[in-house]
């Protein structure tokens, strides 16, 4: 029987980039672009649509609070935006933590409009067992019996029994995630298209790295558990209304 796992490989090469504050080449996929509105403020551009000049990040949040704290993220944006004057807003954190959750749920949304999600314990199951099943999500607070069930549906559909693979939670409860799919009570999420999972993990692998403490590996294999649980307080908040004034600017 095929395996899911090897149709989520990179299907396509993206670009590197340079992290300003740790120096480390990586895919742009993998970090997050930071740009200047009209006014010179640092804000993030997750989408990478922005014109002009930008920085680009690949750390934690807690690290970027402490390059902050230490001035090491002043002096590397001047040096990259090249001494145009700029400020740093003192919530830059949260707005990169926000604008990511919301690209990463939005990639979501988009995926299941184009019809690449199945929602409902009986229909990811069928799913899973005939090997249609390319990544598979749950909410933070989903049951740990009913995400067991599918799990090892996985790996049944995909002769990989024994292997510990499971589905990624994600620090989000259903409400959130319902909102995201404009579906109702939304407690697990698979993904039956190969491309679909891999730009689907793109997205929640960067968020998720950012709020830390650990970067998850692809969704379709065994992922860590360990990444914080944030608050949501709701999907248009001070992050979102950031990258929306910098997507204005674009256009």
């Amino acid at each position: 029987m095929r395996n899911p796992t090897n149709d989520t490989a990179r299907l396509t090469d993206s670009p590197e980039r340079s992290c300003i504050l740790s120096r480390e080449h990586g895919s742009r996929d993998g970090l997050v672009r930071l740009a200047l509105s009209p006014d010179g403020d640092v804000l993030p551009d997750v989408r990478a649509k922005a014109p002009g000049r930008g920085a680009w990040i690949g750390v934690s949040r807690a690290e970027l609070e402490t390059a902050m704290a230490k001035g090491k993220l002043k002096g590397a944006l001047a040096r990259a935006f090249k001494g145009a004057a700029l400020t740093i807003p003192a919530d830059l954190p949260q707005l990169v933590e926000d604008a990511l959750r919301r690209h990463a749920l939005d990639r979501l949304g988009l995926e299941a409009k184009s019809g690449f999600v199945v929602i409902g314990g009986t229909a990811i199951d069928k799913a899973a067992r005939s090997g249609r099943l390319y990544a598979l999500y749950h909410a933070s607070d989903a049951a740990p019996d009913g995400a067991g069930k599918l799990a090892q549906a996985w790996r049944v559909g995909t002769d990989d029994e024994g292997s510990g693979r499971k589905g990624l939670a994600l620090p989000v409860p259903r409400t959130i995630l319902s909102l995201a799919l404009g579906r109702e009570n939304v407690v697990h999420v698979g993904l039956t298209d190969a491309r679909a999972a891999q730009r689907a993990n793109d997205a929640l692998s960067r968020w998720l790295h950012f709020i830390g403490p650990e970067p998850i590996p692809a969704a379709c294999e065994t992922p860590s558990q360990g990444a914080s649980t944030a608050q949501f307080s709701g999907m248009d908040d001070a992050g979102h209304m950031g990258v929306d004034q910098l997507k204005q600017d674009s256009e």
